[in-house]
């Protein structure tokens, strides 16, 4: 009922004119177990500068349907795979013609996902911290970012195929505020394999301590074509991931966190939800 009472809250807000853009880049620097989505590491990161060029040609192409259906960009989000995969050149670069080609005068809200700490430097935040909305004569940086640990328990990040450790997502976290980024969002995985309740609340309450301004609770999707769900292994069972997400919304509202999104997927942990 809170989530719904938020998104209506939203709703009541929005013009019949405003539209929210989305900006993939499937790639990442390693794919993990659980993963479905259509992205590319390894060799395939050849194919970053020729993806780059497609996708500056579709900015230009947007912002030309955009400005002639006389429509107002309300949100922006950079998702993928994993946008920090671009090196601060490419960001630079991308950030710029989005600039340039698309109105982002009403912009009030601009995400980019940073996602995998093996991707977070001084320089790509400080790229990112440098574009944004322009509005009115102000121009507004990127004001919000998603470090997205999953787990901060070295053998989970393990199992799952992530290439970092529990540090170097606090030194990310920490790099961010140092940068100035005032507005960020981490993930955790309810049922990841290897994790099980003690290490679920563990790793809670770790970001807890951190406070960051969002955080999203998943629950583990056993999505068809991931590694997991072709080679199995390990996972926690309905009953644990009941026991997290209880656990997770009992901490998280006595730590002032309110719900505001709620959505569900084929094959989750439990039945339950993100």
């Amino acid at each position: 009922l809170d989530c719904a009472r938020a998104t209506l809250a939203i709703r009541d807000t929005l013009e019949e004119r405003e539209v929210s853009l989305y900006v993939g880049i499937p790639f990442c620097p390693s794919r993990c177990a659980y993963c479905s989505f259509i992205s590319a590491d390894g060799k395939a990161l050849a194919l970053l500068d020729p993806y780059l060029d497609a996708l500056v040609r579709e900015v230009h192409a947007v912002g030309s349907v955009l400005a002639r259906a006389g429509r107002r960009v309300r949100s922006v989000y950079f998702g993928g795979g994993t946008p920090t995969t671009l090196s601060p050149e490419q960001l630079h670069r991308l950030l710029g013609e989005l600039e340039e080609h698309i109105d982002l005068t009403w912009c009030s809200e601009y995400t980019v996902e940073a996602g995998r700490p093996d991707t977070i430097t001084a320089e790509k935040l400080s790229v990112l911290k440098a574009h944004g909305c322009a509005r009115g004569s102000v121009k507004a940086g990127i004001g919000r970012i998603s470090i997205n640990p999953q787990t901060l328990e070295d053998p989970v990040l393990q199992a799952i195929g992530r290439r970092h450790s529990t540090k170097d997502i606090l030194d990310a976290y920490a790099l961010a505020r140092e940068v100035g980024f005032e507005s960020i969002n981490m993930d955790l995985i309810a049922g990841l394999p290897a994790d099980n309740e003690g290490g679920f609340r563990a790793s809670l309450d770790q970001i807890l301590s951190l406070e960051p301004e969002n955080l999203t609770v998943h629950t583990l999707a056993l999505k068809k074509g991931s590694r997991l769900m072709e080679q199995g292994g390990g996972l926690p069972s309905a009953e644990e991931v009941s026991h997290m997400l209880d656990y997770a919304w009992n901490a998280l509202r006595e730590a002032g966190y309110a719900p505001y999104y709620l959505y569900r997927q084929k094959y989750m942990s439990g039945g339950f939800e993100n």
